[in-house]
């Protein structure tokens, strides 16, 4: 009888060790798998915002979908604009020429900024998922200007930490809020999470 006892005590004691060891394991795997996810998805709305502002240097606006992103990019060029002369010089005499030069935008996509713009609307850690993609113009202080916005729900690609239950470990953790770059409100192209 004492050794079924003993036996019991231990198997409790085991028991509660593995509790308490998995209570401290859980917020510190959910933190460092929260980071590792967000900084890749940050990372890439990044390279989306850049592709975002070369699209809008060709076409004046930002790009509604992820398939016109890419075209623009992959066969369109850049206008490069060389002033020979000082049109800002009342003084100056001489006759002021626009030079006019092309670029392709691709090669400056892939040699300068290292994007593959076949897999930029996809969410890292979101199995296919891709990213949510608006724009449009709008009035904004008597003027019309481009807008855009580009995000995807935390949910989409926290995996197993999608719950809601896991804000308990940070209270700024929403799984359905958003995270995201631009604002289809006013033209602003900072990212939610550069605050």
């Amino acid at each position: 009888m004492r050794i079924v006892i003993n036996l019991i005590l231990a198997a409790i004691v085991v028991g509660l060790v593995w509790v308490l060891i998995s209570s401290i394991q859980e917020p510190i795997a959910f933190k460092a798998e929260k980071e590792k996810r967000e900084n890749a998805v940050i990372d890439k709305l990044m390279k989306i915002r850049t592709a975002q502002e070369a699209f809008r240097n060709i076409k004046g606006g930002f790009a509604p979908s992820f398939d016109s992103l890419s075209y623009v990019l992959k066969n369109d060029s850049f206008a490069i604009v060389k002033v020979i002369g000082d049109p800002d010089d009342p003084n100056f005499t001489g006759k002021i020429i626009y030079d006019t030069t092309y670029l392709p935008a691709y090669d400056s996509i892939r040699a300068v900024m290292g994007m593959s713009l076949d897999s930029l609307r996809y969410v890292p850690y979101g199995r296919g998922q891709s990213f949510d993609i608006k724009a449009d113009t709008i009035t904004y202080q008597s003027t019309t200007v481009p807008v855009v916005e580009v995000g995807v729900r935390r949910k989409e690609f926290m995996g197993a930490f999608k719950d809601p239950r896991f804000a308990r470990y940070d209270s700024g953790y929403d799984p359905n809020s958003v995270l995201k770059f631009g604002n289809m409100n006013a033209p602003n192209l900072s990212g939610n999470w550069e605050r």
